[in-house]
């Protein structure tokens, strides 16, 4: 019966840990900032390290290129330019590794178009 007792124990906690694990995975990230020539919400469906993809919705401008890059300035971290890909007007896409840790880094959005160019930074919080 303590046999039986230990494992019903054993398969509960790790039921837990699984729960606890699985809903603590972090939720989509939605970031907006606006600066003289553009205003953008950047979306990031998994906010995590490695690999990730950030949609940018301008919200006003019209830029001809959108480009990512991070900072985390605590650590002296910072990740190469990632040009987005345009998918619709005023929609880019960009896919590549901005968070290689944990932590909160500086997103800046480079957008450039005929109105000039404007580098808007926001703050985005990343858990592992």
């Amino acid at each position: 019966m303590r046999r039986i007792l230990a494992v019903a124990a054993l398969l509960a906690a790790a039921l837990a840990v699984f729960l606890y694990v699985r809903g603590s995975a972090p939720g989509p990230l939605t970031l907006t900032s606006t600066g003289e020539r553009y205003a953008v919400t950047v979306l990031v469906p998994r906010p995590t390290t490695g690999r990730v993809t950030a949609e940018v919705r301008v919200t006003s401008g019209d830029p001809h290129t959108v480009a990512l890059s991070t900072v985390m300035p605590g650590m002296g971290h910072a990740t190469p330019e990632i040009v987005a890909d345009p998918r619709q007007p005023g929609r880019y896409v960009a896919e590549g590794e901005l968070f290689p840790m944990a932590g909160v880094w500086e997103l800046s959005v480079r957008l450039s178009g005929a109105a000039g160019e404007e580098v808007l930074v926001v703050k985005a919080p990343i858990t592992g």
